[in-house]
């Protein structure tokens, strides 16, 4: 409890801090509420219509998730191959960092192209979003080992895959966590950001969509309202990895 305590409670007060500075903010300087309203007002359009919000922020978050779990399924199984072949390695790793340095705006409307409009095209989105971190930090776990115990492995003569399964792959877990927990909050992204261009076919409509929609009707409040969602969705993905992976590496400790 102590240690709930102190993981939850600095954020909450700084969190009241911080919206207690917005509004005495908004107040004082009498900022126009079409450029920043103040939290009541936002409080007040996520009430007007609590259906929609909830809605949206539950579709998304489904996205998010998927995507996030299709990015760390394929960036662990590359950096599994990654690792077994230092020729692939060597060969194919540069072009995973093709996934980094091309503009998500770029590659989501490809992928609504080749997939169609709907939560499927977003996943897809926001899986290649999510997965080069992955990739990278498994690749690295995997690789890099403490060389006395690739010693110690390589004296009692234990096999190639032995090694891999009973030293690279508990060594990796850390590295792994690293990834997927940077990824979670990219995964978030890549679902907003194909949610802008899948927002407008037919069916339902998340986040992405309900900020798209908001900038371009000048609605601040609502626009804030989800931009506010959305960031606590990133957060509480961000903290349920976290929660998970702890005891993943501590499970991985315990294989050694």
């Amino acid at each position: 409890m102590n240690r709930l305590g102190r993981a939850v409670i600095p954020p909450l007060v700084a969190a009241v801090v911080g919206v207690g500075v917005w509004a005495a903010s908004v107040t004082a300087f009498d900022v126009p509420r079409y450029v920043l309203p103040g939290p009541g007002i936002v409080a007040g359009a996520v009430w007007e219509r609590p259906g929609t919000y909830a809605g949206a922020t539950a579709l998304t978050a489904a996205e998010s998730l998927g995507g996030f779990l299709a990015a760390v399924a394929v960036g662990s199984a590359a950096g599994l191959v990654f690792a077994v072949s230092p020729l692939l390695r060597s060969a194919m790793y540069p072009y995973a960092i093709f996934l980094q340095t091309v503009p998500v705006v770029a590659v989501a409307p490809l992928i609504i192209l080749w997939m169609g409009y709907g939560p499927q095209a977003v996943v897809v989105v926001s899986a290649v979003v999510g997965l080069f971190p992955v990739v990278a930090n498994v690749t690295a776990g995997l690789v890099d080992v403490d060389p006395r115990l690739a010693e110690v492995f390589a004296l009692y003569r234990a096999g190639r895959w032995r090694t891999l399964w009973r030293l690279r792959v508990p060594s990796a877990v850390p590295a792994l966590v690293v990834g997927a927990k940077t990824s979670a909050g990219l995964s978030v992204i890549g679902a907003i950001v194909g949610e802008f261009f899948t927002g407008y076919g037919s069916g339902p409509r998340g986040l992405g969509y309900l900020i798209r929609a908001s900038a371009d009707q000048t609605k601040t409040a609502d626009l804030f309202a989800a931009v506010l969602l959305s960031t606590l969705l990133g957060v509480a993905l961000f903290a349920g990895i976290a929660a998970v992976a702890d005891r993943l590496v501590k499970g991985s400790y315990d294989l050694r």
